[in-house]
């Protein structure tokens, strides 16, 4: 069974149906109406995981979806739509057409995927009384992102209070929620950031190798304040020749990395790539990891976790948002106190010296990727979310 996929150049949403389906096999299912705008690597694995338990149709703009479409299960009905961008007037006509596409569609239950949606305020009046309920990724913006810190506060807020029910990525995050944006606690549930298959998926179609033996750390994903670059080169100044042949990779968009030149101990283990990075290039850089580091001085969870998981490679976490709560009881990495570069620095030099502990580590984390944390093991608790919510 194939999934119809249409793009519309002129922002109509017609429907489409995935191809085979007939009408009473899909009442017979939950219906799912899930929307964003970004998070593509996240909506695509937890896309996935719902799917394979209620009928799902996903809305998305096709500049950012249309080259992704072949990751998508084929029992995602997805709608490529021509989504203006925040920025733009357009909106004003596209929100009727999307709260047409919620009425066409009649689901049980709208997800929004993130709460970055702005236009979106006006659009959710317009389709109750069908629930709807909200991820939040980040309670509170990170230091120095950004990208997300563009939007106005207000209208992730108002979104997270039109909602009936929010979702957040831990039970920590819960409670923070609940009071920031005056929810009721029951009205605030936790599902985890599912497994990024993807790329690994990507590895072996192409069959990539490692390429290096030297003792490789990855830092990857938005590099701003708050993910610890600083706190990475400052342990590896510490380290000394406690790990020869040492390559830090430090991957992706944001701040520039040689600004902390001076604080390097020696700038010739660094591998900077200062740029959005192609989705081969990922692959590889997993692939040649022995470690995944997340210094992060400030994080509620990170999607970045749990690409390392689906190449099963252990990470070095700092004991910040949800990060603890995650790796410590898959036993998937080691746990450090934020902000402490000896801390991190023993660390690292403790899996640099321990192929024993980083092959068990990384079996730990390929298990949870494919058990406890797989995108239809996460699918399985939102559909269950949706039945309670839509009987309510």
């Amino acid at each position: 069974m194939t999934a119809a996929r249409e793009s519309f150049a002129d922002g109509d949403v017609r429907p489409t149906r995935p191809i085979g389906l007939t009408a009473g096999a899909r009442s017979a299912r939950l219906r799912v109406l899930l929307m964003v705008t970004e998070l593509e690597d996240y909506t695509i694995a937890f896309a996935n995981g719902v799917a394979a338990h209620a009928d799902v149709t996903l809305a998305v703009p096709a500049r950012q979806y249309a080259p992704l479409a072949q990751w998508l299960d084929p029992r995602v009905d997805l709608r490529l739509l021509d989504w203006p961008r925040h920025s733009s007037l357009a909106n004003l006509t596209f929100v009727p057409r999307i709260a047409r596409l919620v009425r066409r569609e009649r689901p049980d239950v709208v997800h929004l995927l993130s709460n970055n949606v702005l236009w979106l305020n006006l659009a959710a009046p317009l389709w109750r009384p069908i629930p709807l309920i909200t991820t939040i990724h980040d309670v509170q913006t990170h230091p120095g992102d950004r990208e997300t810190g563009v939007l106005p506060a207000w209208s992730t807020q108002l979104i997270v209070r039109q909602s009936d029910h929010v979702v957040v990525h831990g039970a920590s995050l819960r409670t923070l929620a609940a009071h920031r944006f005056g929810k009721l606690p029951q009205a605030v549930h936790v599902l985890a950031h599912p497994a990024i298959r993807r790329y690994a998926d990507l590895a072996r179609a192409k069959d990539l190798r490692r390429r290096t033996d030297k003792f490789t750390l990855l830092l990857f994903g938005r590099v701003y304040a708050y993910k610890g670059l600083e706190q990475l080169v400052r342990a590896e100044a510490l380290l000394g020749e406690r790990i020869p042949g040492l390559r830090i990779v430090v991957a992706g968009r944001g701040d520039d990395a040689m600004t902390l030149r001076p604080l390097m101990g020696d700038p010739g283990r660094y591998d900077i790539v200062n740029r959005f990075i192609e989705d081969d290039e990922v692959a590889q850089m997993f692939l040649d990891a022995d470690a995944v580091v997340l210094p992060y001085v400030e994080a509620s969870q990170s999607g970045v976790l749990n690409v390392a998981a689906a190449f099963g490679k252990p990470v070095i976490v700092t004991d910040v948002g949800e990060l603890r709560a995650t790796v410590e009881p898959a036993g998937i990495g080691l746990v450090v106190p934020p902000a402490n570069p000896a801390a991190l620095a023993d660390a690292m030099a403790r899996l640099a010296d321990s192929p024993d502990l980083r092959a068990q580590l990384g079996q730990n984390a390929l298990c949870w990727a494919e058990g406890a944390n797989a995108p239809e093991a996460v699918g399985a608790r939102a559909a269950a979310l949706y039945a309670r919510v839509a009987r309510r």
